[in-house]
C-alpha cells in the first residue's frame, strides 16, 4: 500500500551513467505473450476482490486476446459477482524468463482505469522468496488516480535519499517491505498523462525501466505525443543507450542500498486486481461514490469496460 506525497524539488545533480549500450534480447508483441508468459491463478497476495483465471479460461472468455501487433488483457465487464465468489474475473501474467542487468521498454496504448481498479506492471525476483531479490513497481495506481507511482520493495537496509536527481516527487524512502505496511520506497510522477484516464486519452505512451548493479534502478515515462521521446524508443531500435534519455521520472540508486544483496534476476508481471489493501483503503475518499469498494466491484460490471491493458510491444534489452 502506497500512501502519501512529498514536495517536488529541483536539482542540478547529474545521474552517474555507464557507457554500456543495451541490445535487444527478447521482444513480446501480439501473440508472443501467449508463448512467453504464464497465466497465474493464485489468490491475490494483496487481498483483492479478484478471481485470476488460467490462460484457457481467459482466452475462451475473451479476457486475453491478440492480433499480429496488439495484446489485450482485461477484466470481466458483463457479470454480476456473487458475494460467495472469489471476485471479479481478471488476469495476472508472469514472464517465463527472468533477466538480471537489463532495460525493459513497454509501448502501451491503454491501461486499466476506473473506480476500484488497481493495475500494476512490475518486476519481481524469480528466485525469491519475496521480498528477497527485490520488487520494482514500474506502473501502479488505484481508483481515479491520474499520476503514476514507481516503487521498490526489498529486504531491510535499502534506503533512498529524499532529494535525488529525478523529476518525480519522493513519497517514501525506506524500501524495506516489512515496515510501514509494505509501503516500500516510492516516487510519484509529476509529468502529465502518466496514469489512468489521462494516459489513455493521450493515446498511451512508453515506460522504460533500467536495472543494473552499476546505476541502480531508473524509470522513465513519455506520453505518446511527447516531443522528447528518444528516437531509439519510438522506433523500436535493436540497440539503445538509456544514458542519453535525460533525467528519469524515478531513480533508485545503490548509494545506500547494496544492489548485489537486494536484487537479482527479475521476471515481468502484469496484473489487474480490485479493491485490495491499497485501493480499498483509499476508496472512501476517491470520488467513486457511496457504495463500498467490494459492493461496487460485485454489482457494477459495466463500470469495468475500460479496465484493460492494450500492449503494443514489450522489449527487453541486456548489455
Amino acid at each position: 500500500m502506497h500512501i502519501g506525497y512529498a514536495a517536488v524539488y529541483l536539482t542540478l545533480v547529474v545521474i552517474p551513467a555507464t557507457c554500456a549500450r543495451f541490445r535487444i534480447a527478447d521482444t513480446f508483441k501480439g501473440r508472443d505473450f501467449f508463448d512467453g508468459f504464464n497465466w497465474e491463478t493464485l489468490d491475490d497476495p494483496t487481498d483483492g476482490r479478484v478471481n485470476f483465471v488460467d490462460k484457457s479460461t481467459a482466452m475462451k472468455s475473451n479476457l486475453s486476446f491478440a492480433s499480429a501487433d496488439k495484446f489485450i488483457m482485461r477484466a470481466d465487464h458483463a457479470k454480476v459477482v456473487s458475494p460467495d465468489d472469489r471476485g471479479r474475473d481478471s488476469v495476472r501474467i508472469t514472464s517465463q524468463k527472468a533477466w538480471d542487468d537489463s532495460t525493459i521498454v513497454l509501448d502501451l496504448s491503454h491501461m486499466p482505469e476506473g473506480c476500484a481498479t488497481w493495475p500494476a506492471f512490475w518486476t519481481l525476483s524469480q528466485q525469491g522468496p519475496w521480498p528477497h531479490g527485490g520488487e520494482v513497481d514500474v506502473i501502479e495506481g488505484v481508483n481515479l488516480q491520474n499520476s503514476n507511482l514507481a516503487s521498490l520493495h526489498t529486504t531491510p537496509d535499502c534506503i533512498m535519499d529524499t532529494q535525488r536527481p529525478q523529476s518525480g516527487s519522493t513519497v517514501s524512502t525506506d524500501c524495506d517491505a516489512t515496515i510501514n505496511n509494505n509501503q516500500g520506497c516510492g516516487t510519484q510522477f509529476t509529468v502529465p498523462k502518466s496514469y489512468g484516464t489521462s494516459f489513455n486519452n493521450a493515446g498511451g505512451g512508453w515506460y522504460a525501466m533500467q536495472k543494473t548493479a552499476a546505476d541502480g534502478i531508473s524509470v522513465w515515462f513519455w506520453s505518446r505525443m511527447d516531443p522528447d521521446v528518444p528516437a531509439e524508443v519510438r522506433n523500436n531500435n535493436d540497440s539503445i543507450s538509456p544514458k542519453s534519455w535525460g533525467m528519469p521520472s524515478a531513480w533508485f540508486p545503490s548509494t545506500n542500498c547494496d544492489y548485489a544483496s537486494h536484487f537479482n534476476a527479475h521476471e515481468i508481471i502484469f496484473d489487474l486486481t480490485f479493491c485490495g489493501d491499497w485501493a480499498n483503503s483509499v476508496y472512501p475518499n476517491s470520488g467513486c461514490g457511496g457504495d463500498s469498494c467490494t459492493d461496487f466491484v460485485n454489482n457494477n460490471p459495466s463500470a469495468f469496460t475500460k479496465a484493460y491493458w492494450e500492449v503494443n510491444s514489450l522489449r527487453v534489452y541486456t548489455t
